[in-house]
């Protein structure tokens, strides 16, 4: 049977939950009525929400990580939420930088906070992780390459967790979306899903103990081509790439957020 995670009365850390996304993991854990929200942030003078108890919390520090994992002994629902973009294709001039930027807080940072946190859970009755992936995680779009390796990474350590912690009652749900419309996506033109909507679907999944959450029409609509059409997406971002490589190469930014 599938771990199902109660918010109301949890006690529930998210990362990054200074803006977008994670802010919005916050207010809808407060809303469906958990205890406790903490707010795992770099500047903890950034949370201004009286009910959020704010951490310092750098995914990519390990003495951070632990020691946001001695305070938060509390912790039943993890929500990894932090993440980084640097909108770099694969064999950009500095794709090595953006990817170890992109790994350090994607990957390292995810699997760091799941290590901490898991004695925890598992102490505190089981209780449930999940980790903010992307469709990106299914396939590659070549404008983000660095970026959807890895989304790849951190579904394989979403699933091999999955595996792993399913003894202990911890359940660890994939949550996937398109753009979602935060800092992360603000230069993007295409139909964007609001943070809200990411946020109840995660927490409506968690409650029933998905496996996989999909947060937006765009993720229903990529997980159905992967399985019935995958050379369609290879095929759409050769087609993008081709028509306006140059003019991306020529525009992009020299920093994108960090969630």
């Amino acid at each position: 049977m599938k771990a199902k995670m109660q918010i109301e009365g949890c006690s529930a850390l998210v990362t990054g939950a200074n803006r977008g996304l994670g802010r919005a993991y916050a207010e809808a854990l407060l809303q469906a009525g958990a205890a406790k929200v903490y707010a795992g942030v770099r500047d903890p003078a950034t949370i201004a929400d009286p009910r959020l108890v704010p951490v310092r919390l750098d995914v990519t520090s390990p003495s951070e990580v632990e020691a946001a994992a001695r305070a938060c002994g509390d912790v039943d629902v993890l929500i990894n939420n932090a993440g980084a973009l640097q909108r770099s294709p694969a064999l950009a001039k500095d794709a090595e930088a953006a990817l170890r930027l992109e790994m350090e807080v994607n990957v390292f940072g995810l699997r760091r906070m799941m290590e901490a946190f898991a004695p925890i859970l598992g102490r505190n009755g089981g209780g449930a992780i999940a980790n903010v992936l992307s469709v990106v995680s299914w396939y590659v779009f070549p404008f983000n390459a660095t970026y959807c390796a890895t989304k790849h990474a951190a579904m394989a350590l979403t699933e091999g967790a999955r595996m792993q912690l399913k003894a202990q009652g911890t359940s660890v749900t994939g949550v996937y979306a398109g753009f979602i419309d935060t800092d992360m996506a603000a230069g993007v033109a295409a139909e964007k899903t609001s943070p809200r909507q990411v946020a109840e679907r995660t927490l409506d999944g968690l409650c029933s103990g998905q496996d996989q959450v999909f947060a937006d029409e765009r993720a229903e609509e990529i997980w159905r081509l992967t399985r019935t059409d995958p050379t369609r997406l290879s095929r759409q971002g050769q087609e993008a790439w081709d028509a306006d490589a140059s003019i991306f190469q020529a525009s992009r930014r020299e920093e994108a957020p960090v969630r």
